[in-house]
């Protein structure tokens, strides 16, 4: 197998700010890189094969690191995708519309979701590592007059966010109950990668 040489930093196949601003603070050396691929696209097909969140998020994550590997053979490639899954079972999309923001948080109000986050690290075109972390997150029965007004605040930013919330700012106050951790949350299994890159040696041990 290939070696990627060190201290050629790590590529970030995401322009997800969350997760830029995750691995800068963790120290992580990087250069965030847009994946070019369909990703709704490539998601319906997923879901028509039948894949529920976690193993779709899984499989998104690795598209996006092959795509942007095989274009960077040498170098270690991230891909990164979270998947909101309702209490139903159902998958919760980004919001296109602020009518759509609103159906979907009155959907998800006063009930557990969950929230799976896939990490994928790509060498050669060939996926050789990957983690899927699943957070548990209730929303608490908030009022209409509460909705309007967060989505008052938090309209359009949240448009790209799965379950229309940034748990890191106002989004908190959406929910009663959290298990699992904050970088899942956020978008990425923060310190299984960083367990990892000690081991490769791209961080110190």
């Amino acid at each position: 197998m290939n070696a990627a040489p060190r201290g050629a930093g790590l590529i970030l196949a995401s322009q997800s700010a969350a997760r830029r601003a995750m691995l800068t603070a963790a120290g992580v050396t990087f250069e965030p890189m847009a994946a070019g691929v369909d990703e709704e696209a490539l998601k319906a097909g997923l879901v028509a094969q039948g894949l529920r969140a976690r193993d779709l998020a899984d499989a998104l994550a690795e598209m996006k690191a092959i795509k942007l590997s095989r274009r960077h053979p040498t170098r270690l490639v991230l891909g990164c995708d979270s998947v909101v899954e309702g209490a139903g079972g159902g998958l919760v999309d980004k919001a296109g519309s602020l009518d759509e923001a609103v159906a979907q948080l009155r959907a998800l109000r006063g009930t557990t979701h969950r929230l799976a986050s896939a990490a994928v690290i790509c060498l050669g075109g060939v996926a050789i590592w990957r983690h899927v972390d699943v957070a548990k997150l209730t929303m608490r029965d908030f009022s209409d007059a509460f909705l309007d007004s967060y989505l008052a605040t938090e309209w359009p930013a949240i448009g790209g966010c799965v379950g229309g919330y940034r748990i890191e700012g106002r989004g908190a106050q959406l929910f009663a109950r959290i298990e699992g951790s904050h970088f899942t949350i956020l978008g990425l299994p923060l310190l299984a990668l960083l367990d990892y890159l000690r081991i490769r040696g791209e961080l110190e041990a």
